[in-house]
């Protein structure tokens, strides 16, 4: 099979959907034709701190089974844990207790995945505090390679890939970032957000699918303005998409290809099927299939991955 034989695989993430039970969420993107489900933990759908935690695991592992969808779990919830501070707190917070305690959701975010059998976990650096030393080697990176060394080993003996997102305004904001993070944590894998790529400007999406091909743990394709981190449905922004579901075709990447569309939810009833379209039509554009020629998926991993 050549490397454009293999149809990419796509989910939507819940944070998109919160307007949504959960189950009927999961439903509404079967019933469309999605491959899986992007699975933020979240107040709105499956809260980690509510009662029963493992045996509402096993059953949302059970319907997923039922509906046919895989899934990636993420854990940028805005205010799960500090309702009055947006992502707050994260792995380089000054505080141990509060640097502790994302390292305590993290963990719990793997064993969800775990349980769920879910292709990956996707997280992120956080803002360092002002005033904090960000240069390689200085205080705010010594706490981030800590707390991304405890993730990745915990994912690791829980058999879960453990998926870092450069984000943005944090930390770890490029791709060029990640692989200084990278190099200090053997076993981390990238979750590439191609819109943000639009936002640094350090790679077209394309290219960086195309650089970290081996690297790939998670992929997000939402689109975006040129330097703006906007999450924006498919054709609403600056994303060459048919190139970049091309890369990917072109790369054989194997797992879910997914969309956020956080302040979106309340139109999901109708973005979930468009997005879906806009997607399949443009991965035979930038495949060069005819629009509307059926695929089969069946394309292996890039090298490297696993």
């Amino acid at each position: 099979m050549t490397p454009s034989a293999g149809r990419l695989r796509y989910a939507y993430n819940t944070n998109g959907m919160t307007s949504h039970r959960l189950q009927d969420a999961l439903a509404l993107l079967a019933d469309t034709g999605y491959d899986g489900v992007a699975l933020t933990v979240d107040v709105a759908h499956h809260d980690p701190f509510a009662p029963d935690l493992a045996l509402r695991t096993a059953a949302l592992a059970r319907r997923l089974d039922r509906l046919g969808l895989g899934s990636t779990v993420e854990t940028g919830a805005r205010f799960l844990l500090d309702p009055r501070h947006k992502h707050e707190p994260t792995l380089v917070t000054p505080d141990p207790a509060g640097r502790a305690r994302r390292l305590a959701f993290l963990r719990l975010c793997v064993d969800i995945a775990a349980g769920l059998g879910s292709e990956a976990v996707s997280f992120w650096a956080g803002v360092p505090a002002a005033g904090t030393d960000t240069s390689p080697g200085g205080t705010a990176w010594c706490r981030l390679v800590e707390g991304v060394r405890a993730v990745t080993a915990y994912a690791a003996e829980r058999g879960v890939v453990a998926a870092f997102e450069p984000e943005p305004g944090m930390l770890v904001g490029t791709c060029a970032d990640w692989s200084r993070l990278a190099a200090l944590v053997p076993g981390l894998r990238l979750a590439l957000d191609t819109g943000h790529c639009l936002v640094t400007g350090d790679l077209a999406p394309d290219q960086a699918v195309a650089r970290y091909a081996g690297d790939l743990g998670a992929v997000a394709v939402e689109d975006m303005p040129y330097g703006r981190h906007e999450h924006r449905a498919p054709g609403e922004g600056d994303m060459n998409l048919p190139a970049v579901l091309g890369a990917l075709r072109a790369v054989r990447y194997a797992g879910l290809v997914s969309l956020e569309l956080s302040r979106d939810a309340h139109r999901a009833d109708t973005l979930v099927r468009s997005a879906l379209e806009a997607l399949r039509d443009a991965e035979h554009t930038g495949a060069g299939d005819s629009p509307g020629t059926p695929v089969p998926y069946g394309a292996g991993a890039p090298e490297g991955a696993g």
